[in-house]
């Protein structure tokens, strides 16, 4: 009987070929979103919250004893009610006093008023002339100055007759009294705000004394108008902390010329204290933070690439690469979450 070799390899190569087939499977491209990196501005800033006054704001009393009579608005033709708007010397109030009037004796004051001076210019002509002494023209000009005393006097009276506006604004508040009720002197009158600059205090932490500064930039929002900013700017910082909160104060000044914010309002403000008009900002969302070290994701050739950063200002939302990224690389925005180094990825919209 012949016994036939069969050779070791092909022994091994036949029980490879019958055995299950063995396969390596290929990495799987994880599916991401990219964003061009271009270059934006972005602020760094400190929201704090308070309550908007008005910066011009006044309690209104008669100054005498009148019957009250309540002036009729030029622009809607009806006697002034609240939330009209006022201008500066417009009468808003009268305190009509016939007999206080007569006291005054208005006419025959200035009446003597143009007497004493045309009586002054002409001992200035005699004097000039040599025709009356020294004495008798400073006679002359006293007599002048007095009466031009007593009729200023009588106008101040007569002013005090009358209910007027010290400063352009609004009627926040106006007492009812009967027409032509006779009202005492130091009645309340009227309430008048110009809140057309409005005033803000904010009490911040210790740690931001030293960066709170006169004349930097504040944005005012009030929540039920959360889509409009108001422009300010710091007016006042005070310089200590108050012992028991560690907090210290500063002072907004607010535009707000359509009257968007009332005051008495709670509103919010974000007060700007750096910012950069063109550098590459990214949502800060994407930061992953590993070992003390900040890092994103970029994409390169199919592949994600993890970077280091260094970071600058921020704000809730964004944050500023100054080191580790380029403009027109393509930053992973979407998927992240799970990406490792060099992992195959594809990009998806």
């Amino acid at each position: 009987m012949r016994l036939t070799y069969i050779p070791l390899c092909l022994l091994i190569a036949t029980a490879a070929c019958s055995s299950p087939e063995t396969r390596i499977e290929p990495d799987i491209a994880s599916p991401v979103s990219v964003e061009e990196i271009v270059l934006k501005p972005i602020e760094e800033y400190i929201t704090s919250t308070g309550t908007v006054n008005a910066t011009q704001n006044i309690e209104l009393t008669s100054d005498a004893t009148g019957y009250y009579r309540l002036a009729v608005n030029p622009k809607t033709s009806k006697p002034f009610a609240l939330g009209d708007a006022v201008t500066k010397g417009q009468v808003i109030i009268y305190l009509d006093n016939p007999e206080q009037e007569n006291a005054i004796r208005l006419d025959s004051k200035k009446l003597n008023l143009e007497t004493s001076n045309n009586d002054y210019e002409k001992q200035k002509s005699l004097f000039d002339l040599g025709g009356v002494t020294l004495s008798e023209l400073k006679n002359a000009e006293i007599s002048y100055i007095n009466a031009n005393y007593d009729y200023d006097d009588a106008l101040i009276q007569l002013a005090k007759m009358k209910v007027v506006a010290p400063f352009s604004g609004t009627i926040t508040d106006l007492t009812y009294y009967t027409e032509g009720v006779k009202v005492a002197t130091g009645s309340d009158m009227a309430h008048i705000m110009n809140y057309k600059k409005l005033n803000m205090e904010i009490n911040l932490p210790g740690k931001l004394l030293g960066q709170i500064k006169e004349g930097q930039v504040a944005r005012t929002m009030n929540y039920t108008i959360s889509d409009t900013f108001l422009s300010g700017r710091i007016a006042q910082v005070s310089p200590v902390l108050d012992p028991e909160t560690r907090t210290f104060k500063a002072n907004i000044d607010i535009d707000n010329p359509e009257l968007l914010l009332r005051p008495g309002m709670f509103v919010s403000t974000d007060v700007i204290v750096a910012s950069n008009d063109s550098t590459i900002v990214i949502p800060k969302e994407l930061i992953i933070s590993r070992r003390n070290r900040k890092t994103v994701y970029v994409v390169e050739q199919g592949t994600a690439i993890e970077r280091g950063v260094t970071t600058g200002l921020e704000n809730p939302d964004e944050i500023e690469i100054t080191e580790g990224l380029e403009l027109n690389e393509r930053l992973v925005i979407e998927g992240y979450e799970t990406l490792r180094h060099r992992a195959k990825v594809t990009i998806v919209q």
